[in-house]
């Protein structure tokens, strides 16, 4: 999948920042995909995924006046001057170091005027602690050709009376002369994946403020070593999350009790007097 080229538009939530003429308050953050892992909170297990997360370095301020909006564009990873254009190497030679220039480019959206200026740093110990409730975007993986019972989870055709061949086919997609064309949006075969996701309500289990690494808990879409975009929802604590992973704890077990009780009811009742009768045997 080729990379991310161009800059994209991230809002930062109004609701959650101060209100004042300038802001300095990021909650966005430019990352890449690790590996997956484990660890354990208050002695219950968690899934996590590593992600590296910034730094990312100012590269352009938007102005009411003279874009429309207000907004910070940010730099992320980097790359060398032969393979960055002449009229990107223009715009980020202010921020360029050693001839290497920013890889990626988003933008943050602001409701006011940010107080940043062209070459501020942004860290991820900056925006971020433990426990704090994040979202996160990124591209899905892409599986290819996908068929409708893959793709849409169709239930596809019967396997009865001569139909062996219809077992998974889409089967009719519209009516005759009226209207005499398929409609749009209709589910059919097709790529699968390679489009963006947004994972919420996820939380930050750990930061390391030394290399930028955050441990997020659970799944977030996209191939290891892919770029993801990091939004701050809201500030919170793992007590949170404990609790998320005690309820479904709970849950578990009182499934797990329901399908024992059914399992116990489906049982034959005649076993205990087989085995009565063969307890009187062995006396006698």
């Amino acid at each position: 999948m080729a990379p991310f080229r161009g800059a994209f538009l991230l809002f930062n939530d109004p609701e959650h920042w101060s209100r004042g003429s300038k802001t300095k308050i990021m909650n966005t953050i430019l990352g890449l995909k690790g590996v997956c892992s484990q660890t354990f909170v208050e002695g219950f297990r968690i899934p996590v995924t590593k992600v590296s997360a910034g730094p990312c370095v100012v590269t352009q301020i938007k102005k009411m006046d003279k874009d429309g909006y207000f907004a910070v564009q940010l730099g992320f990873s980097s790359r060398r001057a032969k393979n960055t254009s002449k009229s990107l190497q223009g715009h980020l030679k202010e921020t360029s170091k050693d001839k290497k220039f920013p890889r990626i480019l988003r933008e943050v959206r602001f409701d006011k005027e940010p107080e940043f200026k062209v070459g501020d740093v942004v860290n991820a110990s900056d925006i971020f602690k433990r426990g704090d409730v994040v979202s996160v975007t990124g591209v899905s993986k892409g599986k290819g050709f996908a068929g409708v019972v893959k793709k849409h989870h169709f239930r596809g055709g019967p396997r009865t009376h001569g139909q062996s061949d219809r077992e998974r086919a889409p089967g009719s997609i519209g009516q005759t002369t009226t209207p005499g064309r398929v409609y749009k949006g209709k589910k059919m075969a097709g790529r699968m994946g390679g489009e963006g996701v947004t994972i919420k309500n996820l939380h930050v289990i750990s930061i390391n403020s030394e290399n930028g690494e955050i441990e997020i808990s659970g799944q977030i879409p996209g191939t290891t070593g892919s770029v993801i975009t990091i939004k701050k929802i809201k500030s919170g604590s793992l007590k949170d999350l404990e609790k998320e992973t005690v309820a479904q704890v709970v849950e578990g077990e009182a499934a797990a009790v329901t399908e024992e009780a059914a399992e116990g009811q489906d049982r034959p009742t005649e076993a205990p007097k087989a085995e009565a009768s063969k307890a009187e045997e062995v006396k006698e």
